[in-house]
């Protein structure tokens, strides 16, 4: 699985329940990157979206506990170990989209993360973990400079170590 996320200098990637910028040069990154493939999202992240609907053109695997939930037009997974067993059989990129709980449930699942650098810190209380320090992750590709308005970012690639 692959984790695609935007996190600012110090890691942070959201703000009572927020993104914390929207950059239209990421979204249309994500975009590309996660159509026609499956995402796998936490609850309280699906309800951020427009409508609280799943993504177009992707299948959505929503996350959450409550044995009750369901979404039209989405599966949901109601543990780590039931969607494991839903995207085992995947041959094809899945990507894993937020938010923070979901991230930390399953970092140790991925193998892949597309992360967008934003050179700034923003206010946040919603950190994904810093593959910088982490000993088992490297930077296998970085873009050019990005700017947007005053902000400049980065498009890197994080591979888990073989």
């Amino acid at each position: 699985m692959t984790i695609i996320v935007a996190a600012d200098e110090k890691w942070g990637i959201g703000n009572k329940d927020e993104l914390l910028v929207r950059i239209k040069e990421d979204h249309k990154n994500f975009k590309e990157l996660t159509t026609g493939h499956t995402v796998i999202l936490g609850r309280k992240t699906l309800s951020t979206f427009p409508g609280g609907l799943p993504l177009k053109n992707r299948t959505n695997i929503i996350m959450s506990r409550d044995p009750g939930y369901s979404v039209e037009g989405a599966k949901v997974a109601h543990s780590v170990d039931e969607l494991l067993e839903m995207v085992k059989d995947i041959d094809d990129e899945v990507f894993v989209i937020g938010g923070g709980t979901i991230y930390d449930q399953l970092l140790p699942y991925c193998d892949k993360a597309i992360v967008t650098r934003i050179d700034h810190t923003y206010e946040a209380d919603t950190y994904l973990h810093d593959l910088d320090a982490d000993e088992e992750w490297e930077i296998t590709d970085t873009s050019d400079e990005q700017t947007y308005f005053d902000l400049t970012y980065h498009f890197v690639t994080y591979e888990r170590k073989k």
